[in-house]
């Protein structure tokens, strides 16, 4: 299982469109993804304090495309590698949404 983070109403747009490009497949190549482990690291360093964000918990069988495991953009010192999707993703590979707000400072704190 892997996760991706997104704005709440991205998700909505995608659920209609029956896929997700997310804001990076365009511009990066690729959609950037975490685990649950390690989520809350891009978490606060790219989304700190937004309270809008869903975690979109993904199948990886039922992507179109393996998952490419690789050094985050950029990289981060305390995760050796993240999972990286090269394709769009069907809304049917994602099997669970769950809110993700920030702490009272902003930050995420890891997954329990």
């Amino acid at each position: 299982m892997i996760l991706h983070i997104c704005p709440r109403d991205a998700w909505e747009k995608a659920l209609a469109a029956g896929v997700y490009e997310g804001d990076t497949l365009a511009t990066d190549g690729f959609i950037h993804c975490s685990t649950e482990e390690w989520v809350h690291l891009p978490a606060t360093a790219i989304f700190r304090g937004r309270a809008d964000l869903v975690l979109l918990e993904i199948a990886e069988d039922r992507l179109p495309s393996p998952v490419v495991w690789e050094e985050g953009v950029p990289p981060h010192p305390e995760v050796p590698l993240f999972p990286h999707l090269y394709s769009a993703l069907p809304t049917a590979a994602v099997v669970a949404v769950r809110d993700y707000p920030p702490d009272a400072d902003g930050s995420f704190s890891p997954l329990q």
